[in-house]
């Protein structure tokens, strides 16, 4: 689970939000820095057996930089004051499906799939999901991934209101077709993040995205 220290760190940074105070305390995030890692040592611990495809991650493919990018943001605090964990086949610089826990006290989350692909990928993943719309169907309709998250993430950012060009509007697989981006997430209880069996429990949540993520993996790497 996340520690204690974890879990403080990111309280005070958000409270103090400033370059003065993160020089000031830069012992404690680098005592943040180490756990960071060994909490995603221990999630890879648990996943790897799941889908082998993450084997030959290490805890620096799956961190992120605490600085945020400040550039074209009108919020310019200069830190994130969330961990993130990305668990990817790709690594997070590439666009393959993978998975995603989020840690911040009263918004944490788990997901996973490919969010906001680039035009190349999206099209790709358009084309699958009209080509073998049946297996899409079948792997969203299963009972613990609908349990745990519901369905595709779906709304006016990251859905058009019309039929993508290429595609009749009354495709079966149309609402799916709208859509940008292709995540799918479950929200998580602040009690989960000190619960000494977190990492497990995050595990056996994650694996039901093996299925979309495969899915969303095999357009991205299937050769026309």
């Amino acid at each position: 689970m996340p520690s204690k220290k974890i879990i403080q760190f990111l309280d005070d940074i958000k409270a103090n939000n400033n370059r003065e105070w993160f020089h000031a305390n830069k012992s404690r995030y680098e005592t943040y820095k180490q756990e960071y890692h060994t909490l995603i040592e221990n999630v890879l611990a648990e996943m790897i057996p799941k889908d082998i495809s993450l084997a030959n991650l290490e805890p620096k493919n799956c961190a992120f930089r605490i600085a945020r990018d400040i550039r074209f943001s009108k919020d310019k605090t200069p830190y994130k004051t969330h961990m993130g964990i990305w668990l990817s086949p790709g690594t997070k610089n590439t666009n393959l499906a993978g998975y995603y826990i989020h840690i911040e006290k009263g918004a944490s989350f788990i997901g996973g799939g490919v969010w906001w692909p680039n035009a190349e990928d999206l099209k790709k993943i358009r084309k699958e999901i009209a080509y073998f719309t049946e297996d899409l169907d079948e792997l969203l309709a299963d009972k613990n991934f609908k349990k745990e998250f519901g369905s595709l993430e779906h709304n006016d950012t990251i859905a058009l209101k019309n039929a993508p060009k290429g595609y009749e509007k009354d495709h079966p697989a149309i609402e799916f077709l709208k859509l940008k981006s292709f995540t799918a997430m479950h929200k998580l209880d602040d009690s989960l993040l000190t619960d000494p069996d977190f990492v497990q429990e995050i595990a056996q949540k994650l694996i039901l995205l093996k299925p979309l993520n495969d899915f969303l993996n095999r357009a991205l790497t299937t050769e026309d």
